[in-house]
């Protein structure tokens, strides 16, 4: 039986670029097949939805995300990806919202037109921040060819799922500039039990900033949009009063990709929302 496979540009900035991310049903696949996917495809990604019924009066699915190398607990922009896919039988300007459940966790997520594009966003669930150690840090900043001076404030190691370094940079230009040496930063994300390092500008008067992410360790070089880091951001940068950021991705690699993100409080604490525009680019047969 063939699969349909739908290919999205998740996180576009003004209707082009994004990471280019596979979405497809669930089914009798090996782990070793889901893997095997990205790679075929010319994707980083592939997302894998399995229905799952009616939850509180919404459509439910449980999201499963696969790189080349490994399953990640989560996956912002294939998620982003996933609702764009979801919402695309509504047609018009529909407001689609849905259950969405990962290994870890359910949460709400939403999609909806705004003139000929599409938007999607999600709960991102909580994000813990810790400061990042002398030795971890170091060991980072050498894999990315930087001394310590180069960090222009406070990096941290934040988690909303596995841990990555948030790395602080002076300006866009230091970002672009950055030539990460692959193996060096794999081998100090592997010894620190780090998903990558999120190096980023600091966010101006409107909430705008750039941002690059590497992971190796995942068998991502540097992704073209990441949402999950993009909320840790946030996470991070509500503490000195922003709560609303636009982050620039994926200049670096060709694809320019842009996620939002807000921050605002609850009862329970702060509630994080991340998304971007999307678009469906084709779809293929297997």
């Amino acid at each position: 039986m063939s699969e349909v496979i739908t290919i999205v540009d998740a996180c576009q900035r003004d209707g082009a670029g994004g990471s280019p991310t596979a979405v497809l049903d669930d089914g009798p696949f090996t782990d070793a097949e889901r893997c095997r996917i990205p790679t075929e495809l010319g994707t980083s990604h592939a997302v894998f939805l399995r229905a799952t019924g009616i939850e509180c009066h919404r459509p439910a699915y449980t999201l499963r995300f696969f790189t080349a190398q490994d399953e990640l607990p989560a996956c912002g922009h294939g998620t982003v990806a996933a609702l764009a896919v979801l919402a695309q039988p509504e047609g018009g300007d529909h407001d689609y919202r849905a259950v969405l459940r990962t290994a870890h966790r359910s949460f709400d997520g939403r999609a909806g037109r705004i003139g000929d594009g599409l938007t999607a966003s999600f709960d991102t669930g909580p994000v813990s921040l810790r400061s990042a150690g002398g030795p971890e840090l170091r060991a980072v900043t050498d894999g990315l060819g930087l001394t310590m001076d180069a960090v222009a404030g406070d990096a941290c190691v934040a988690t909303n799922g596995r841990p990555r370094l948030l790395l602080p940079l002076r300006s866009r230009a230091e970002v672009a500039d950055l030539t990460p040496e692959s193996t060096l930063l794999r081998a100090a994300c592997d010894r620190y039990g780090l998903l990558g390092c999120y190096a980023y500008s600091p966010p101006d008067r409107h909430g705008r900033a750039a941002a690059r992410m590497f992971a190796p360790s995942i068998g991502v070089p540097e992704d073209i949009a990441n949402a999950n880091s993009t909320a840790c951001l946030a996470a991070h940068a509500a503490g000195s009063g922003t709560h609303r950021l636009a982050v620039d991705m994926g200049d670096h690699l060709g694809r320019p990709s842009t996620i939002t993100a807000t921050v605002h409080r609850d009862r329970t604490g702060d509630r994080i929302r991340v998304g971007g525009q999307a678009a469906i680019v084709r779809t293929v047969m297997r």
